[in-house]
């Protein structure tokens, strides 16, 4: 093949400077730190910050507390967790097309996601939904325990 007619790498070009997002590690960054934000810190959305304050600041109120897994501001936290891992499944999920005119409109490369992101759905199910009905389950004994409707009871 002569140098005139080698295929040309879209990314190596100097024109191309459009980053391109990967629909694996932004489902992964979602389902694992998806609690603080870092998904859209990797994406470059604007409201990163308060993505990433909110959980923050309800950490650091945890400590205010005798009991961190029995308080409010813990039980709170399960909001950004399941947001988490609801958009971890949304990007795992979305076809290819739809991410890359959403996340890579500049990039000429194009997404061809295998088994990961299927995989990261699976597993996000799974693990998502525990954490979820671990959550509500806590939020229901902590709301009971707090009115006393559990006062006098014995198991």
């Amino acid at each position: 093949m002569i140098a005139s007619q080698a295929p040309v790498n879209p990314a190596s070009t100097p024109g191309n400077t459009a980053r391109h997002f990967s629909k694996l590690t932004v489902s992964l960054l979602a389902a694992v730190f998806g609690v603080v934000g870092a998904h859209w810190w990797y994406l470059g959305r604007r409201w990163a910050w308060a993505a990433t304050a909110v959980p923050c600041l309800l950490i650091v109120l945890v400590q205010f507390y005798p009991v961190w897994w029995d308080n409010p501001p813990f039980l709170l936290l399960i909001i950004p967790a399941t947001a988490g891992f609801i958009e971890a499944l949304v990007f795992a999920l979305k076809p290819d097309e739809k991410f890359d005119a959403r996340y890579n409109p500049k990039s000429r490369r194009q997404t061809v996601t295998g088994w990961g992101p299927v995989l990261v759905a699976i597993g996000v199910t799974l693990f998502g939904s525990g954490i979820l009905v671990f959550g509500i389950a806590m939020i229901v004994m902590h709301v009971y325990v707090a009115l006393g409707w559990l006062d006098g009871l014995v198991l």
